[in-house]
């Protein structure tokens, strides 16, 4: 039995660590924190449970594909629900809109609107679609070790057809006329923290699976997943390490050798790195010459995504129901987004999203209570990074403000007895997440499929990488992917 070893419990060092076990090799975890997740992560205190990152669970096959592939039943691990209407989403000028996926629902929303928009809307759903299939069949599923796995006819022609050189918002404007319908599928790129005016139009993919897929809720909220698979990988017979940081990966003349771990050298067979990409260049491989190409000014000059301040309040009463995710936007969405991308500075106008799980599962909160989890998308740190206490007292201040203003908890700062912050330092010293960046790479055109770094490791032998920097990309589903092309890839060099 070939002894694994997989660094960082967060969720595609899980699905890795899983399917390792499952196949008969002698895992063995290592993750930093005391509990598994990652970003993934869980606050609870005074009685509030808030998920910290990921919050809507899209492609529930893909969640349930792990469990099964280790033969036990998804529902045992991850019990989840359909969330229906899917999202409210509030403007400035405009009525809200509710999504739902139910065709008969959607249908009247958009009819709503205009009969031409509602054809225009089907026509870009069926179009998306079938680039969806294209994607998914010639880049999402696939690894790539040479440029031969890329540069190929099959390939090139798969990227002839997927049209991705246009923007997200310019592909959507082709279809929908209404600004509404233009924002309610140009924002989701910044799900994988991107802005809809410079990301590939691929990227509508998002509010498609979203419709044709579902959007689910796991009891007790998104970290369930995590603490499932780590349940199912020890009960597999793996072994995990927490509170256990890793000094450095070894390598020795280009073969991976295992890990230093407080000084001590653990060896393996073969490891599996989890990690944040850019952040385990830079500080677990120390020594540029076994990097190649990604030297410490390399990584620098990459392209990251947005990243996050958010806010957990703890609420000592019940406001009246409404949708579980709801977007709200700014009055000027696109200069917000250029605050985000261009400009480098905390948006005066942001859009936010907020989160009420309470609403599905009442045991997340004292009874008579709620919690609720407010995302603004902010700079990364290489664009932004006075987050002074004063600054983030005065950011809060504001959003607090626009949350009286434009949501129904006008009244919410009489009613905060829990809080917690998260600014882009919580995200770059606690998870390791390089400029804090909460998405990990930016999935720019030259940091997509073969020129996004890649699940084998060109430059060591028995070395693997899996997460959000490396392919296919950031978003839950495809993170998990990416663990399965990652394990795809050791059983190749193990055959």
């Amino acid at each position: 039995m070939k002894k694994i070893i997989v660094v960082g419990a967060g969720v595609s060092g899980l699905a890795a660590a899983v399917r390792l076990q499952k196949l008969g090799y002698d895992v063995t975890l290592y993750e930093k924190e005391g509990q598994p997740g990652g970003k993934m992560n869980q606050i609870k205190e005074n009685g509030f449970t808030f998920d910290v990152g990921p919050t809507i669970v899209m492609m529930p096959e893909i969640y349930r594909e792990v469990f099964e592939f280790a033969d036990v039943d998804p529902n045992d691990y991850i019990p989840m629900e359909k969330v229906d209407p899917m999202l409210q989403l509030y403007f400035a000028q405009d009525e809200p809109l509710t999504f739902s996926n139910d065709l008969v629902e959607l249908t009247k929303t958009l009819e709503a609107i205009s009969e031409e928009d509602a054809q225009g809307y089907f026509a870009f759903l069926a179009d998306i679609y079938k680039r969806y299939v294209i994607a998914k069949e010639s880049f999402i599923t696939k690894s790539f070790r040479t440029w031969r796995d890329f540069y190929n006819p099959k390939s090139l022609w798969a990227g002839l057809k997927l049209r991705t050189f246009s923007d997200a918002y310019s592909s959507i404007s082709k279809f929908v006329k209404d600004d509404r319908l233009r924002k309610s599928l140009a924002f989701q790129t910044l799900y994988i923290g991107v802005s809809p005016y410079q990301g590939p139009s691929l990227y509508t993919i998002i509010p498609m699976i979203e419709l044709m897929y579902g959007v689910y809720f796991i009891k007790g909220g998104m970290y369930t997943l995590a603490t499932g698979m780590a349940r199912l990988f020890q009960e597999l017979g793996g072994t995990i390490h927490y509170n256990t940081p890793i000094d450095e990966l070894l390598i020795e003349n280009k073969q991976t050798k295992g890990v230093r771990v407080n000084g001590e050298t653990i060896t393996a067979d073969a490891v599996i790195c989890a990690a944040d990409f850019p952040y385990a260049m830079e500080s677990l491989i120390p020594d540029e010459s076994k990097r190649g190409k990604y030297t410490n000014q390399k990584i620098a000059s990459m392209d990251y995504s947005c990243s996050c301040f958010l806010l957990y309040l703890g609420l000592d009463k019940k406001y009246e129901d409404s949708a579980l995710h709801s977007i709200y936007f700014a009055n000027d969405f696109k200069r917000n987004v250029d605050d985000l991308f261009e400009a480098g500075k905390l948006p005066e106008d942001p859009s936010f999203y907020l989160y009420r799980p309470t609403l599905k599962d009442a045991s997340l909160a004292p009874d008579g209570q709620e919690g609720l989890y407010v995302l603004v998308p902010v700079p990364e740190l290489s664009k932004f990074d006075q987050w002074t206490d004063e600054t983030i007292q005065s950011y809060r201040q504001q959003i607090i403000g626009l949350l009286k203003e434009k949501t129904i908890f006008t009244d919410i700062d009489e009613h905060i007895v829990y809080e917690k912050m998260y600014t882009p330092d919580t995200f770059n010293d606690r998870f390791n997440a390089y400029n804090g960046a909460t998405f990990g790479l930016k999935p720019t055109l030259a940091q997509s499929n073969y020129y996004r770094p890649h699940n084998k490791f060109d430059y060591a032998e028995g070395l693997y990488f899996c997460g959000s920097s490396t392919h296919p990309g950031a978003g839950v589903p495809i993170v998990m992917q990416s663990a399965k092309l990652a394990v795809e890839e050791l059983l190749k060099d193990d055959r």
